[in-house]
């Protein structure tokens, strides 16, 4: 069974970009992970509980086949976060799916995994991306190679599907 690690922030991540894509890939026979940087109960901007299965600490990404940072105000935690840029880059170059949405593919973009990638970010994030070497689109969910992004709330369904048909190939 593929295992795909969902890393959310310990507090105001965005719920539907997290319970969507889990939901999704949970339907379609997945091992789904809950990563944060903390196993107490996780909070959403809208309320949603979620107790976290794992930390970011123990994850290995040679046992994972996909690697999905959540959006929302609290991803800023990893904008700068150096693990989390040592695992995105160790997805990168084992040639795993590493996947962004909302806010989160400032994180990709400051790992500088996305330089020269096709990629998407809600609009507050896009000079961070352009400035790290990213080529932005508008899209809601873009795809290039392995890598995943999805611009926000809104995009949460297709971006889910979009990681099922990535992890599918």
């Amino acid at each position: 069974m593929k295992k795909v690690a969902l890393v959310i922030a310990e507090n105001q991540f965005r719920d539907e970009e997290y319970q969507v894509p889990y939901d999704l890939l949970q339907e379609a026979g997945f091992d789904v992970l809950t990563v944060s940087t903390s196993k107490e109960t996780a909070v959403g901007k809208l309320g949603l509980k979620v107790k976290p299965d794992t930390l970011l600490t123990e994850l290995h990404p040679s046992a994972l086949d996909a690697l999905v940072f959540i959006g929302g105000g609290g991803s800023e935690q990893y904008f700068e976060d150096p693990l989390a840029h040592t695992l995105a880059k160790e997805m990168v170059s084992l040639d795993k799916v590493l996947g962004a949405i909302c806010i989160a593919p400032v994180i990709l973009a400051k790992a500088q995994v996305l330089v020269g990638k096709k990629a998407t970010v809600f609009p507050d994030g896009a000079p961070i991306l352009e400035q790290n070497g990213a080529k932005l689109t508008d899209s809601d969910v873009v795809v290039d190679g392995k890598i995943i992004t999805g611009n926000g709330p809104d995009a949460a369904d297709a971006f889910g599907q979009a990681l099922i048909e990535l992890l599918s190939q």
